[in-house]
């Protein structure tokens, strides 16, 4: 056995983050489960100063009461044993400033209005160096560099937050590109970003947290001999302007080469307070793949189009060979319209990178900016394009790939694939609505309805804590109502249902996925205030009404088109979350200790419950509200009691069949449907729902060669024109949320604890999907299964599973009560606890997997099916009414069943109608007959 991994507050090796509510775990390489025990040593600079001792290993985490000190590096040593051997590994973190007072000042330049602030400091070291540390942030975002070289490999520091509050400091190991009795020139480059720049839609607001550029930082170098210096900004410093003529998020970027930095001056220091300062809680944004040009286009009208063949955020970079002097522009879009460059549906983001040549040879880039983009049309080039020069830097927040899914089918893999996409493109700091166009915002309800398909694709701890502060601080300037987006960009518009429910979702659903209750004390205050908030302002007792609502956003069922609300109650939207948000902080209370807490809101909950089953409920469990959203929240949240579920199920399952089989849902809907059908017994219909390719659909998209995720169901029209209706971001994540229900219903992992230690493991098998496979990597390491359906004539099922050290799934298969389950060669049920360990699994099923007709088979399938056909007409002659056309496309939806019903003129003698049925059940469908299934 071999310790694989070490966490530390789930990070790799995390210097200068914010390290409150340590927590150590480590996962375990092993063929087996065994009896262990663990053991936790740390080190500060090279002392111990904590030790464990061996304790029997009942999880795979510490949590040290360490007292921390400022700029210190730890070692992490983790020990485990048996009665047989006994082994260990290390890794570190390092803290940052903390609470340590700030010895440098804020500078800044006498012109507020310069777009690119640069500031420089000479200096020269004398004695060994044995570690340097820069400590620094800016308002607006900055890049700094030592002699001309790039410090590190993050860009847009120090992230996106409300400056005003809180501004996270950076720590940068800068050791060896320091020299002894070398002069060193260290600079910082600003940029206005999102601290000055405009942000917004309709129009925006520039300005939004300062009016001029400024930066702090400190160089801390250690001697071998044990002394130490620090280089501090203030008036010892030189300030000019940069080569960026002009910058912003939406803007993009204008560079020119030809600038010279000249008239440098000393800066002024500002009086800006030092106490918004605190260690980084960002994971860092940094470019993860660069993308070659797939295509070069030359469109119909006249544009040379770079064609990186997938949507994504980042930046383009370039290797210029032009003449000094050339003006080369590249803009961005997402789509081609009639074969030309297309920009209309990113509004008023200009979203361009101009650049100025200087002449000389070298890859170029942007620095204070990003664009989401597929293709890039290219100005001003005196050069012919040869697509080795330019390269599509892919951008996003550090995270971890932590799950996948694959099936025997192309498209719904390329579907997965457009999810993973869309979150990478959108964790940009904080979770954005999109990245192309005038928004790119922190949209909370963007962030709520995914965020557990999120923690499934990557690890977002980190990442959603400091969201999480975000949404924080928003809520304490706002009375407890959370805003709209976080950081709000000075728009002060909130309190709405699922979008507001984020301050206790997003916590809530972090502690399931990791374990970790960290977020929770980090927010608890304000997950309460929001709970408190709601009470204060409905206009009914617990239920929320009278306060503006999104509704059900997007939907299809809405009464009036103009209005994207959808048809469900929004009050019943709105009163469902308030007893989901009152039963998290119950919860939450209750793991925290606060008991008092867990009582009330518990209490309350179980009010808003009672009322939201008196108003919308009957006795008898009809759901008041006809719409496919609203059974979907009353299953997913059990708002009916257990003996009328199936009531409900059968009503969502009746309300598809009048909606064509298809979905009406919009933002709230939409994650759930598919859960909700599976869950409740219905998998069958879910899978038919997941895979239907028409509109509205998700594989739609993917029909018409989405790459990433769209904002609608149809942004893009079956013709390929832009739908009208605007709001048509090409990389939007939210509906994606589906993928959750893939990891839970296709693969598998169904439920478990929080962190995963126990997870129960129950795949849904259907004929749409033969083949599925995944993993899910988890602080215990990686949870890996793949199984195949109908292998054989006897309809073998064939499964393999590897589960990582220290976790136990207990595996519920379908259809595995009457034969027994072969698990490595050996017999068992098929209900069954698995620990470390390979398993290759198979089974034969008490009834198979083929799919087959039915008598609700619309006639067009069967029409379809000429063995069906001359089956069923020895029967009847009535098929013979269907082979005209008109006919058939008036009436094909509907099954003979249906049509002998309601149509006078359709007869079938009922013995006949009973050997049809037979007939239908008992045949297989054309597309399984094909891969010969009987």
């Amino acid at each position: 056995m071999k310790i694989s991994e070490i966490y530390v507050n789930h990070m790799h090796h995390p210097v200068g983050f914010e390290l409150k509510d340590l927590r150590i775990e480590f996962s375990i390489e092993a063929e087996s489960f065994r009896k262990i025990q663990k053991c936790l040593i740390i080190y500060a600079n090279g002392s111990e100063v904590m030790n464990t001792g061996f304790s029997e290993y009942d999880n795979n985490f510490f949590t040290p009461e360490l007292e921390l000190n400022p700029r210190t590096h730890y070692d992490v040593e983790i020990r485990i044993r048996d009665e047989k051997e006994e082994t260990s590994a290390r890794t570190f973190f390092e803290t940052g400033k903390m609470d340590e007072p700030f010895l440098a000042k804020w500078i800044g330049n006498d012109d507020k209005d310069i777009q690119n602030t640069v500031f420089e400091k000479d200096f020269e070291l004398d004695g060994q160096i044995e570690e340097a540390r820069l400590y620094a942030t800016g308002l607006g975002l900055y890049e700094a560099c030592l002699d001309g070289e790039k410090i590190g490999d993050e860009y847009l520091a120090p992230g996106c937050t409300n400056y005003r509050k809180w501004v996270q400091v950076q720590t940068y190991d800068v050791t060896k590109m320091l020299t002894s009795g070398q002069e060193h020139s260290l600079t910082f480059s600003l940029g206005d970003g999102w601290y000055k720049g405009n942000m917004g839609f309709d129009g925006g607001k520039s300005e939004i947290y300062g009016n001029r550029q400024a930066m702090i930082a400190e160089l801390h170098v250690r001697f071998k001999e044990g002394t130490e210096t620090v280089i501090c900004s203030d008036d010892s410093w030189k300030t000019t302007s940069g080569k960026i003529t002009r910058s912003s998020i939406y803007y993009g970027e204008d560079l020119d080469a030809t600038i010279e930095l000249k008239d440098w001056k000393k800066p002024e220091i500002l009086d800006l307070p030092q106490d918004i300062l605190c260690d980084r809680l960002s994971m860092p944004i940094r470019i993860d793949e660069k993308l070659n040009v797939a295509k070069v286009i030359s469109t119909p009208a006249g544009e040379t189009v770079l064609d990186f063949g997938q949507n994504q955020a980042g930046w383009i970079e370039f290797y210029n060979r032009e003449p000094r002097g050339t003006v080369i522009k590249f803009e961005m879009g997402e789509i081609l319209q009639n074969g030309n460059f297309y920009r209309e549906n990113l509004r008023d983001a200009r979203a361009a990178f101009q650049y100025t040549s200087d002449g000389n040879e070298g890859w170029v880039r942007p620095h204070f900016t990003y664009y989401g983009y597929r293709y890039v049309r290219v100005t001003g080039n005196t050069l012919d394009i040869n697509p080795d020069d330019f390269k599509a830097a892919v951008m996003f927040s550090s995270m971890d790939q932590t799950g996948s899914l694959k099936t025997d089918n192309r498209k719904v893999n390329r579907l997965f694939q457009n999810v993973q996409w869309g979150q990478k493109s959108n964790f940009f700091d904080v979770p954005t609505d999109c990245p192309q166009r005038d928004e790119r915002l922190g949209w909370t309800g963007d962030a709520d309805v995914f965020s557990n398909t999120a923690a499934f694709n990557m690890n977002v701890f980190e990442f959603f804590k400091k969201y999480s502060r975000d949404m924080a601080v928003e809520q304490k300037d706002h009375g407890g109502m959370l805003t709209m987006y976080a950081p709000s960009m000075g728009v002060d518009d909130g309190g709405a249902a699922v979008w507001g429910d984020a301050a206790t979702i997003v916590p809530w659903n972090m502690y399931q996925v990791y374990g970790d209750p960290a977020i929770l004390r980090q927010n608890y205050t304000e997950m309460k205030a929001w709970v408190d908030w709601i009470t204060q302002n409905t206009k009914t007792e617990n239920l929320w009404t009278g306060c503006f609502q999104f509704g059900d956003w997007i939907a299809l069922d809405g009464e009036n088109p103009a209005l994207p609300t959808g048809k469900t109650d929004e009050d019943f939207i709105a009163s469902v979350y308030y007893c989901y948000s009152a039963e998290i902080v119950s919860k939450a209370a209750a793991i925290l200790g606060h008991d008092e807490d867990a009582a009330f809101y518990s209490e309350k909950a179980a009010a808003i419950r009672k009322a939201i089953q008196n108003e919308y409920i009957t006795a008898n469990g009809r759901l008041a509200i006809d719409t496919q959203t609203g059974y979907a929240l009353a299953l997913y949240f059990n708002l009916v009691p257990e003996n009328q579920q199936q009531r409900v199920l059968n009503d969502l399952t009746a309300r598809l069949g009048k909606d064509d089989g298809h979905l009406k849902t919009g933002f709230v809907g939409t994650p759930f449907i598919c859960q909700v059908l599976s869950r409740f017994g219905n998998h069958r219909l879910a899978t038919k729902i997941f895979m239907n390719e028409d509109f509205p659909s998700w594989l739609y998209a993917v029909n018409m060669g989405a790459t990433t995720v769209w904002e609608r169901w149809n942004s893009v029209l079956e013709d390929g024109s832009m739908n009208p209706d605007g709001m048509n971001s090409l990389n939007h994540y939210s509906i994606g949320a589906i993928m959750e229900w893939g990891y839970r219903y296709l693969l598998g992992i169904r439920n478990h604890t929080p962190g995963y230690q126990k997870v129960v493991f129950s795949p849904n098998f259907d004929y749409h999907l033969k083949m599925v496979s995944g993993h899910y990597d988890s602080s215990y390491g990686r949870l890996n299964a793949s199984y195949e359906i109908e292998t054989d004539a006897a309809h073998t099922i064939r499964m393999t599973i590897d589960v990582p050290f220290g976790q136990t799934i207990n595996v519920i298969l379908p259809r595995a009560e009457k034969n027994p389950v072969s698990v490595n060669g050996l017999e068992k049920s098929g209900n069954f606890d698995l620990t470390c360990g390979h398993y290759e699994i198979s089974y034969i099923p008490d009834h198979d997997f083929v799919e087959r007709y039915t008598p609700e088979t619309p006639v067009s399938d069967i029409m379809n099916d000429d063995l069906l056909v001359e089956s069923i007409s020895r029967e009847s002659d009535v098929l013979n009414f269907f082979k005209n056309k008109e006919n058939l496309e008036n009436l094909g939806r509907m099954s003979l069943n249906k049509l002998n019903e309601i149509l006078p003129f359709i007869n079938i003698e009922p013995e006949a109608l009973e050997r049809i049925n037979s007939i239908l059940v008992s045949t297989p469908i054309l597309s399984e007959r094909e891969k010969g299934l009987k």
